[in-house]
């Protein structure tokens, strides 16, 4: 069967393989065990070291072709799905869904706002934990969404991208051993870098058709050896939103076992059924959370990689002790302009998920016009299908078809 995309569209969607072994594979988190999200999952291609070196010669020079090399708590982790979806979708002329960005540019007055920054000669390191101009926007705009205010130099630290937030985090406050829970499926980065980190990963699977917290579960996983619970929401890849009675269930068992949060609400502007909520806004778990964002999804932007984290001093400390030696000092001229962007009027928000919206409504209609089974999806521009009705059950082979005959 040929399926054409007819459309423009900036939503991603995800191929899901919800077959009748569904729940076996995927409960113990292991990387081969979820291989039924592509969002997630490392391409299986590696390179052989069964043979020997191989010893090449070509005229005047020699050169010796080694194994490649890996350090063991990264080598599970292969090249990642958005390296191999994109690959095939250059190859082939396809459109890519495959990887988080619109297939629209950011808007004007921020770029211009970098672009005056730039010839303004703001161009040399930035403080490390952020230009004071920004730090002011993040704390302003904060206080707006959430009610919470926070000393721009004390609690928030600007990274490179969310994903620099998420590292520092992780490697500023976990220790090895230390237990750490996450909602699968999840972002990619969130098991490499606690395996950098020598965490242990406890995953709770969030299953269709709604994705909601399985909370006895939960409740059977946290303990006091529980370190730190990681949140996304809205949800990467399942368009999900936390819900405030699950959130709730989650702070109060958080304040019961002593657990930090770390969430990641890079999607917070792109939630459509239910008004998003920040944990740091709970009752007694602002102490507890460091909350972690960025520009790029809500501005269109994602090649600026400007990022932050929020959290009290006391997890700051650690948080920033990492980041200076991860990146140090994020770019100059767009920390400017991000602070220009950040203080957008609420109209640009307003379009933008109406924007959101549309195109979403699009591609939903196409994909149940063609046969998916296209489930709920309250936030983020990700729209999560079951592709099985058409006889594979292997989501990245079928994937990898799709573009072929595209």
């Amino acid at each position: 069967m040929q399926v054409h995309c007819t459309w423009t569209c900036p939503l991603r969607f995800t191929l899901l393989s919800f077959s009748k072994h569904l729940g076996h594979n995927i409960r113990g988190c292991r990387r081969e065990s979820c291989n039924l999200y592509p969002s997630l999952v490392a391409t299986m291609s590696t390179v052989s070291t069964e043979n020997a070196a191989v010893t090449t010669q070509n005229e005047s020079t020699q050169k010796t072709h080694h194994p490649v090399q890996v350090a063991k708590r990264l080598e599970k982790f292969k090249t990642t799905i958005f390296t191999q979806m994109s690959s095939l979708a250059i190859k082939h002329g396809a459109i890519n869904l495959g990887q988080g960005f619109p297939n629209f540019d950011g808007p004007e007055f921020v770029k211009e706002a970098a672009i005056q920054a730039i010839k303004d000669g703001k161009n040399q390191y930035a403080r490390g934990v952020g230009v004071p101009e920004l730090n002011n926007a993040i704390s302003e705009r904060f206080k707006k969404d959430t009610g919470l205010l926070v000393d721009p130099d004390m609690e928030i630290t600007v990274t490179s991208g969310c994903t620099e937030a998420i590292a520092a985090t992780i490697l500023g406050l976990i220790n090895p051993g230390d237990e750490v829970i996450l909602f699968a499926p999840f972002y990619d980065s969130y098991e490499a870098t606690l395996s950098m980190a020598g965490a242990n990963v406890k995953c709770i699977t969030l299953r269709p058709p709604d994705f909601a917290v399985p909370i006895n579960e939960l409740k059977h996983t946290i303990s006091k050896d529980t370190r730190a619970i990681l949140i996304n929401t809205p949800h990467n890849p399942t368009g999900k939103m936390f819900t405030r009675e699950e959130l709730n269930v989650i702070a109060s068992l958080c304040i019961e076992n002593d657990v930090l949060v770390f969430t990641d609400e890079v999607y917070d502007k792109l939630a459509f059924e239910m008004d998003h909520i920040s944990m740091a806004s709970l009752p007694g778990m602002y102490e507890r959370t460091v909350t972690m964002n960025s520009l790029g999804k809500t501005f269109s932007l994602t090649g600026w990689k400007i990022g932050w984290a929020i959290a009290p001093p006391h997890l700051t400390w650690g948080v920033r002790q990492a980041h200076s030696f991860l990146t140090f000092a994020t770019s100059t001229p767009m920390q400017g302009a991000t602070s220009v962007a950040l203080r957008a009027p609420d109209s640009y928000f307003v379009e933008l998920k109406r924007d959101y919206l549309e195109k979403k409504a699009i591609l939903v209609d196409g994909l149940r016009a063609v046969g998916f089974k296209v489930f709920p999806s309250s936030g983020t521009y990700f729209v999560v299908v079951d592709h099985t009705p058409f006889g594979l059950e292997n989501d990245v082979a079928f994937s990898e078809i799709l573009m072929v005959i595209s």
